[in-house]
């Protein structure tokens, strides 16, 4: 909030509106949190909000507020967080919006998996294999699509350098491309369970040699992700989920391989590739119980 009020008090009257609006949101979710601490606090007044449905709309309120004051400061065309050039301006209203971001979604989850009994992370982990990587990658590839898109919208429409546009293209398509097949196979995943092995490995492949490319073309010094900013940080980060869905994928195919070899004395003991663990079969066991 400090930081948004300070650039509003040096702003030039070009981004009023989203400094206005960065600050309410700021403020609002400043109070909301003060109140709900002191309210923990004491015995009487915490029965009031602890695991109420007044907390769970609270929790939905932040997340909703943080979701749109990333949207903002976070976007070229303002000039809060980041420049033209998408790079980083003010690296605490930069970094400490994500934060608030990240901390409002957990919030969320807590209350969810303490109400309700919803165990969102081990609901994902015991439903199919490499399903939270999947949506990682989903998530960052969406942001490198959106980022890619608002700088050739900002740079490439005011006459921007080619070798810059089009790799901002190159990163508008290759977000996309990554988008579409992280949906797919998500859907795939959570409407049955599992995906092809043979499929999934070879779409981690590509992905890992696309954004190998997207790497090297977009966050070099050419290239539009140059600057640290969203597009910086979530090329490498898409890399990286790709990176690890292979590296799963290939543990998978190695453990498979070790259980149908004769020779292997261990491969009647072994677990088949994908087994849930003794943590994620007591997840199990638990939402059987509820069940019942």
């Amino acid at each position: 909030m400090g930081s948004v009020v300070e650039i509003a008090k040096q702003d030039d009257g070009k981004s009023e509106s989203p400094a206005n609006w960065s600050i309410a949101c700021s403020a609002l979710t400043f109070a909301i949190t003060l109140i709900v601490v002191l309210m923990h606090m004491h015995p009487i007044s915490s029965i009031l909000i602890v695991g109420t449905k007044i907390e769970g709309i609270l929790c939905c309120i932040l997340s909703i507020f943080w979701v749109a004051t990333v949207s903002v400061v976070t976007d070229s065309r303002h000039g809060l967080a980041v420049d033209e050039s998408g790079a980083v301006s003010n690296g605490n209203l930069y970094y400490f919006s994500w934060a608030g971001f990240v901390c409002s979604i957990t919030l969320l989850i807590s209350y969810l998996r303490h109400v309700f009994n919803v165990d969102v992370a081990g609901s994902i982990r015991t439903r199919s294999a490499r399903l939270t990587i999947w949506s990682a990658q989903l998530a960052t590839s969406l942001v490198v699509m959106g980022a890619s898109s608002n700088f050739f919208d900002n740079t490439c429409g005011k006459g921007g350098m080619e070798p810059q546009c089009s790799r901002a293209v190159f990163g508008i398509v290759l977000g996309a491309l990554a988008t579409l097949t992280s949906v797919g196979v998500v859907g795939l995943k959570i409407a049955t369970s599992k995906a092809p092995f043979l499929i999934e490995s070879v779409l981690s492949f590509l992905l890992v040699v696309s954004y190998a490319f997207g790497v090297a073309f977009i966050t070099s010094q050419e290239g539009p992700g140059a600057p640290l900013g969203n597009l910086y940080y979530f090329t490498w980060a898409s890399f990286l989920c790709a990176f690890m869905l292979l590296a799963s994928c290939f543990e998978d195919y190695n453990a498979a391989a070790t259980m149908s070899d004769p020779t292997n004395p261990q491969a009647s003991t072994m677990e088949p590739p994908g087994t849930p663990t003794m943590g994620e079969n007591h997840v199990r066991m638990d939402s059987l119980e509820d069940n019942v």
